[in-house]
């Protein structure tokens, strides 16, 4: 037992039978259970109504395809969030304000995504609000001072807090469209948001001032992966721009928390290199578009993100989505060592990663056969069409 109890301290956990533990646990276990369970709800009701996505020559559905998992992602969250706040209040006010200023953040977002996947916006208006969600988390202390961190020379306050504000809006915007971008294949997105969820929990959980941070991670991570046992191909329902502007958001905006009393630079290594795939897969695109001649990158979409590229080489959803998570996972890994996290809680937030991706696309495959086909599917006739993603 001492052996045991020796081990649960070097991953971060103080008591294995303590409030704090049991609290997250219990968290990620909520958020898992309600999401997997609520999503049929949410698919039967998002067919009744309409909400659906449309085949074209980009996606991979050939038919109208439910895309209202974002819903039952957040709610996932909320409920765990609700949960766990409830077993152990977080008392410290000004990390109170933080997380309802993230919660109310992701709430408008996932307000923003489902207009659009169900009536579209245009580019300009989700930029703005994404913007003002990005202000919210700066007005209540949550930004990327350039003061802390190493290397870069004391700016005086009337350039610094301009510039710290401007790239902690990059951040947050950037963050969030990147993931969004990255959702074209059937499982990449919930498994991505799954893997970066749970190495920032495994590496916050080894500081004492992220506990607010664990917290909904935990929360973030057991409602992917709810979500991706109805998600890993053949996919019964998509989360569409509710769940991946809600996904991106949360990851960019809990990896500022905590981030004030200690080296802001470090702290935001792990985040940087685990969140790299959709930052590169973002990147190389709008590269690409503008080598190509093309004024507006992000309005033009086409078949040259990263997945769309492995999807060719493989001919398989699943294989590209299990390729782009154990990408993802040696990021994230790449990240934690960077930071100093001890080899052990990086090869057991491996093992608990994998364990985990396994269990979810083994019952998705396992239920497969019998369940309903195409005769379930939305009528095209009350599906209403979007704009595909750029």
């Amino acid at each position: 037992m001492d052996s045991l109890k020796a081990l649960a301290a070097q991953v971060g956990i103080a008591d294995l039978l303590g409030r704090g533990f049991l609290s997250v646990l219990l968290t990620f276990l909520t958020a898992w259970v309600f999401t997997w369970r609520f999503i049929p709800s949410v698919r039967a009701f998002a067919i009744q109504v309409g909400w659906a996505d449309q085949p074209n020559a980009r996606r991979l559905n050939k038919e109208p395809l439910p895309n209202a998992g974002g819903l039952a992602i957040f709610a996932g969250f909320i409920v765990s969030v609700v949960v766990a706040w409830a077993l152990r209040p977080i008392v410290i006010e000004v990390v109170n304000i933080q997380v309802l200023a993230i919660l109310l953040g992701a709430s408008l977002l996932v307000l923003t995504g489902f207009i659009d996947d169900q009536f579209g916006l245009s580019p300009l208006s989700r930029l703005l609000v994404q913007t003002l969600a990005a202000f919210l988390l700066i007005v209540n202390g949550l930004r990327i001072d350039l003061n802390a961190i190493p290397f870069i020379p004391t700016l005086p306050d009337g350039l610094n807090i301009p510039l710290s504000n401007l790239i902690t809006v990059v951040w947050i915007v950037g963050l969030t469209n990147s993931v969004n971008l990255l959702d074209g294949v059937d499982g990449v997105v919930g498994g991505v948001g799954f893997v970066v969820s749970m190495v920032l929990l495994f590496t916050a959980a080894q500081f004492p001032d992220r506990a607010a941070a664990v917290v909904l991670l935990a929360g973030l991570a057991g409602a992917t992966l709810g979500y991706l046992r109805h998600n890993f191909n053949p996919s019964r329902i998509i989360m569409g721009d509710t769940g991946s502007y809600l996904i991106g958001y949360t990851l960019a905006a809990v990896s500022l928390l905590g981030t004030l009393k200690f080296s802001a630079g470090a702290s935001l290594i792990v985040p940087l290199i685990v969140l790299a795939l959709p930052v590169l897969d973002t990147t190389q695109v709008v590269i690409g578009r503008l080598a190509r001649g093309i004024r507006n990158p992000l309005g033009h979409p086409d078949k040259t993100h990263i997945h769309h590229r492995v999807l060719a080489r493989t001919a398989s959803a699943r294989r590209t989505a299990v390729i782009l998570w154990v990408i993802s996972l040696a990021c994230g890994m790449l990240g934690m060592w960077l930071q100093g996290v001890s080899g052990g809680v990086i090869l057991l937030t491996g093992v608990v990663v994998l364990a985990c991706l396994w269990f979810v696309a083994y019952r998705r495959m396992r239920a497969q056969p019998s369940e309903v086909q195409p005769s379930e599917t939305v009528a095209s006739e009350t599906a209403i069409p979007r704009p595909p993603k750029n």
